[in-house]
């Protein structure tokens, strides 16, 4: 099973955090209607992230087709991180006693279907966030990891991603942010307060670039507060090539896991 993200990361994106107290930032691909605001928000504090590309519907198309083309570069060009989050959206259902895995997409021409993959299949879906971002980016490569949608994986699935070169990044439990949840039970100054609460130093947080069923966006409204909170308890936001876990997977591009499988990258 080849990979077509096994460039290492850009050296600039690996140093290591730059305070003592880092909290690393991520956000899924969602709606992109929030999109544009967030991007604004991070320039103006200047912080890097990661983000989690998927093939998601948008209010006119996909969110990565040739109108947002254009925000992905500009976010590459500012240094940010990316990652896989599987082109259509594809969540975990089950394994199977074969060794293959049932699998349900969110979007895409087999939407709300349950297929039966295996492991060759599952890393093509892997790859097709990382080959349409090297197109819309002038060549750059993502980073060897992904975010399963939803969270939900197991370990053989993580197993035979890793035989393709990708690792799975879930998210701390005072990290998740909460903007998926409905607005009129978990309104956005009480995601703001919980999370300004419970957030540590070196948690990964996860929200998203728009959720179609919450009301009231969380971002700005959550994002901007939160990151001038954090900034101000002495927090530094760096990408996920400068955490502990992840920092030597992401350097040598996954290689050493695929070289460990018998596996060419």
């Amino acid at each position: 099973m080849g990979s077509a993200m096994a460039a290492p990361v850009e050296p600039a994106l690996l140093n290591p955090p730059r305070c003592a107290k880092p909290i690393f930032l991520t956000f899924d691909t969602g709606h992109m209607g929030v999109a544009p605001l967030i991007a604004e928000v991070l320039q103006r504090h200047q912080i890097k992230v990661t983000f989690f590309m998927a093939n998601e519907r948008t209010l006119d198309g996909g969110s990565l087709d040739d109108h947002w083309a254009p925000w992905w570069k500009a976010r590459a060009d500012e240094g940010h991180l990316f990652g896989s989050h599987t082109w259509d959206h594809v969540g975990w259902r089950r394994d199977l006693p074969d060794g293959r895995f049932e699998m349900k997409a969110s979007f895409g021409p087999q939407a709300g279907k349950t297929q039966v993959w295996d492991a060759t299949q599952f890393c093509t879906e892997l790859n097709r966030p990382a080959q349409r971002f090297a197109e819309m980016s002038g060549g750059r490569s993502i980073a060897p990891i992904f975010r399963a949608p939803g969270g939900k994986v197991s370990p053989q699935l993580e197993a035979a991603a890793k035989q393709c070169g990708y690792r799975m990044v879930p998210w701390s439990p005072a990290g998740f942010l909460g903007d998926e949840l409905p607005s009129e039970r978990y309104p956005n100054a009480q995601l703001l307060a919980k999370a300004l609460r419970d957030i540590r130093p070196g948690d990964i947080l996860a929200a998203h670039l728009g959720i179609w069923s919450r009301q009231d966006p969380w971002a700005p409204a959550v994002l901007e507060p939160l990151v001038t909170g954090l900034l101000k308890k002495g927090h530094c936001f760096a990408t996920l090539a400068e955490h502990p876990d992840y920092r030597d997977w992401i350097r040598t591009g996954g290689v050493k896991a695929g070289v460990n499988a018998g596996v060419k990258l």
